[in-house]
């Protein structure tokens, strides 16, 4: 059964991760997601759910706005070739439906099979924002606690310039 959101909320608490979260209607999109932002300080976030042709799991994380070739990033994160994951998968591995995958759902992976890679210009920013499980909610956390609550998953992010320059 995937962790909710008061589970995710207290293993912050647990943590000493300070966060906030603004609920709103669940947005699907990125430019859903724009519509919401209103005054919420912090860099926007869209997360990428892959495998490669091997099978193994990705989750790129990176500014909303970021463009990222899939064909170029497998190069830069050392991977073979990308494509986004199926639904069914998603929701097995990461426990969340498509429109709200989040590095918070790195809670439901136990098995730690998804490889985390945190996109080096995102991470110049000192808050992030993502979605509490489900896309109904935006969470604004520290880019240093977002590390300590990915490592505590039990996964090591990887700090990657993946994205192209905009």
């Amino acid at each position: 059964m995937p962790a909710t959101r008061q589970e995710l909320f207290a293993l912050f608490d647990e943590l000493a991760i300070e966060t906030n979260t603004i609920e709103h209607i669940p947005v699907f999109t990125v430019e859903d997601a724009q519509k919401v932002h209103g005054d919420i300080k912090g860099g926007h976030c869209k997360n990428l759910f892959c495998k490669d042709e091997k099978g193994v799991l990705w989750l790129i994380v990176a500014l909303e706005d970021a463009r990222i070739d899939l064909k170029a990033a497998k190069d830069r994160i050392e991977s073979r070739r990308l494509s986004f994951g199926r639904p069914e998968l998603l929701m097995e591995i990461l426990g969340v439906e498509p429109g709200s995958v989040t590095p918070f759902s790195l809670i439901n992976d136990k098995a730690n099979k998804t490889n985390v890679i945190l996109d080096a210009a995102m991470m110049k920013l000192e808050l992030l924002n993502f979605h509490p499980l489900k896309n109904d909610a935006t969470t604004t956390i520290s880019s240093d606690d977002l590390i300590k609550f990915i490592k505590a998953t039990g996964h090591e992010p990887q700090v990657v310039a993946v994205s192209d320059p905009v």
